[in-house]
């Protein structure tokens, strides 16, 4: 690899054997780097590949700006950490989860100093909406201990699952994350009103009903609605369940305002489908 920039003695921009811009860490890496030149393998602790749809070179620089930014002894805890609990190995493509991590533990360890706590409001709903993002968190918050003074408080394993769930969206924007937080509570307070379903309880069909909703918000996301005219599955759904299927306009309605989207009527019909098995288990234990 060569190198293309140094930001800091410990992170430098170059290109790959592919000339794809990539981000190179490692302690004391930038000292012996020079524009122009090969890295020295030895001195590369991650390396971190900026892979979407865009130009991903201005996307590195930027990146790699950030990166520069964060202290060597945060960043270096964030990136062990990961790499100990097996969310990132040591060439990652998702360099924004480690940057906004790594800028959230920096400021955690501020107010730990200052013997500041903070109890986040949405611990319920993650520890419900994103129960594997969460378990995942409380691993990556103990690994991060181990490599910090003062260590965090179990309260910011909340922070750390929601930036894990944010980093499966192309944004990289936290807000969203919270939006889509919302909007699935609001949808399953719907549920509940309208069937008596205690989605407290996770029944398999809920666990479903909220990891569809997740890849719908990506799919909004990314523009990318299942197919905008209703196809003959998507009919056949909502002839067997009408009554699930009013459920869903109602919850696509909910989508439309919190998001200023408009559901496909192929989505509405696969929300549907996924209110007409919840219901289910309010049938079973009747």
């Amino acid at each position: 690899m060569k190198a293309l920039r140094v930001l800091n003695n410990n992170v430098v921009l170059a290109s790959d054997e592919k000339g794809r811009p990539v981000i190179l860490t490692g302690r004391g890496i930038g000292f012996s780097s020079h524009q122009g030149k090969p890295v020295d393998p030895a001195l590369i602790e991650r390396v971190f590949v900026p892979a979407d749809d865009r130009d991903p070179a201005p996307d590195a620089d930027h990146l790699a700006e950030a990166l520069a930014l964060i202290s060597e002894k945060v960043l270096q805890a964030v990136v062990t950490a990961l790499g100990d609990v097996g969310i990132e190995g040591r060439e990652s493509t998702r360099p924004t989860l480690a940057i906004a991590i790594a800028d959230h533990v920096a400021g955690a360890l501020d107010r730990a100093a200052q013997g500041i706590v903070i109890e986040y409001p949405l611990r319920a709903e993650v520890q419900t909406l994103y129960a594997t993002e969460y378990a995942q968190a409380q691993l990556l918050l103990q690994a991060i201990n181990q490599h910090v003074d003062p260590e965090l408080e179990p309260s910011e394993a909340t922070a750390l699952a929601l930036h894990l769930v944010n980093a499966g969206f192309v944004s990289g924007d936290l807000s969203f994350t919270y939006t889509m937080t919302g909007v699935i509570q609001q949808m399953l307070a719907v549920v509940r009103e309208r069937y008596g379903l205690d989605v407290s309880h996770q029944s398999m069909n809920v666990a479903r009903f909220i990891t569809h909703v997740r890849y719908l918000f990506v799919r909004i996301q990314q523009r990318q609605q299942l197919t905008g005219q209703e196809s003959t599955i998507g009919k056949g759904i909502r002839e067997h369940y009408p009554e699930a299927t009013r459920t869903a306009q109602q919850l696509a309605t909910i989508v439309e305002l919190r998001l200023g989207r408009r559901l496909s009527e192929d989505e509405v019909s696969y929300l549907a489908l996924h209110v007409a098995r919840m219901t289910m288990d309010v049938a079973r234990a009747a």
